[in-house]
């Protein structure tokens, strides 16, 4: 018996170990136009949602707490059910809150430097001359790793398919980020190179507002 549950033991810490040094996986994602939060261009066969990931369950995919950071993770989905591709390489996302505040998508900077930022303690002297830092010094290969494997990085979406990834955007001292905000899309290019007309995606609609 003893020999059994040192077994067990051993399975159960391997088991922990692994679920712990799991890489970040991308969702799966559905269709756009089957998101609560989505604005469907059906004469442009686009559409495009935004899903929030604003609860602890939905950020239990992420190893890092970006909640802890002040960071929201948006879902990003563009569906194109036309014939031709769509180009995304001018693309331009913008998040306006209820009081007009304007939050643009951070960058991979912007990110590392929020994770690598250190809280001096208050028994700490400041050092008498400041020591550069790169925006990656202090933030771990695994963080790093779950940036780019999360960020939204798509520069076209292929005819009848859909393409997904995460925008992060900063609501340090920002209330509510969600309630009668809007996330506005532009910059989407037909085959012939048109621009399409700007998406509205009204996360009022995720609020089931």
């Amino acid at each position: 018996m003893r020999h059994l549950s040192v077994a067990v033991l051993l399975v159960l810490a391997w088991i922990s170990l692994a679920a712990a040094s799991k890489e970040f996986t991308l969702p799966r994602p559905a269709p756009a136009n089957t998101y609560p939060a989505h604005d469907d261009h059906s004469n442009e066969h686009v559409s495009i949602a935004i899903d929030p990931y604003d609860s602890a369950r939905k950020a239990e995919i992420f190893k890092v707490n970006w909640r802890e950071h002040d960071y929201l993770p948006a879902y990003l989905i563009v569906s194109n059910d036309g014939d031709e591709p769509i180009t995304l390489k001018a693309l331009r996302v913008q998040w306006v809150t209820a009081d007009r505040g304007k939050l643009q998508p951070a960058s991979d900077d912007d990110l590392a430097r929020r994770l690598s930022r250190i809280k001096r303690r208050g028994d700490e002297q400041p050092l008498p001359l400041p020591i550069p830092r790169g925006p990656n010094v202090g933030v771990s290969k695994e963080a790093r790793r779950e940036i780019d494997a999360a960020q939204f990085h798509a520069m076209a979406v292929e005819p009848h398919s859909v393409r997904a990834g995460f925008l992060f955007f900063d609501v340090q001292d920002i209330r509510e980020p969600l309630a009668g905000a809007h996330v506005y899309i532009s910059g989407i290019k037909d085959a012939k190179g048109q621009e399409l007309m700007f998406f509205d995606v009204p996360l009022d609609k995720y609020l089931g507002k």
